[in-house]
């Protein structure tokens, strides 16, 4: 009788470190948990891919390989999914949560503008050279300049927060101005005024 539970207690630990192996391979979270954000078609999961130069990223491509402007990005570290490259036109702040809203990149619409810290996330002030990126991150089409955040600026509420990835650092700018996108997916956001 302890032979024959041993041999099951056994078998179960190889059955759980085989499982724990694969769920290990088979997500792109090096801490074996699931992405917050999952991709599906037809039913079932689509993989992210791990981006090899810096694993903080994971892409999805919809089916377009040479074509960066339809990729999502999974920032691993705080769940968001970005635009792999986004618009290099500007908007005002206005026309940039229309811009966001209807936007249909990776196939899925739910875009919407950054809060200040969302976007403040992805800028890296000890990078060397603009855009002040993490290095070895997957985005393209990045400008070295201002993008909008959705989060309205207190002291005067004709001005929004700004990152400027041209520095590295945050501003607020007027609401008026024509300046850059980059839309997001996930998390909370803001209502905007």
């Amino acid at each position: 009788m302890k032979m024959i539970a041993r041999i099951t207690v056994s078998v179960f630990f190889i059955i759980l470190m085989v499982g724990a192996a694969y769920a290990w391979d088979d997500d792109v979270w090096s801490c074996g948990y699931p992405p917050i954000w999952q991709i599906f078609k037809k039913g079932k999961a689509v993989r992210w891919v791990d981006w090899k130069d810096n694993r903080r990223f994971a892409i999805y491509d919809p089916g377009t390989p040479n074509d960066p402007s339809d990729d999502m990005v999974l920032d691993k570290e705080t769940g968001f999914v970005w635009e792999r490259s986004p618009s290099t036109s500007t908007f005002t702040w206005i026309f940039a949560q229309s811009a966001c809203n209807v936007l249909t990149t990776g196939g899925r619409l739910g875009w919407r503008l950054p809060t200040l810290q969302e976007l403040a996330s992805l800028a890296d002030p000890n990078a060397t050279s603009a855009p002040f990126l993490p290095p070895g991150n997957p985005f393209s089409n990045v400008q070295s300049g201002f993008y909008w955040s959705g989060t309205t600026y207190a002291n005067n509420a004709s001005f929004s927060w700004v990152v400027n990835f041209g520095l590295g650092n945050v501003n607020a700018a007027d609401k008026s101005n024509p300046l850059s996108v980059w839309c997001v997916r996930g998390g909370q956001g803001v209502d905007p005024q």
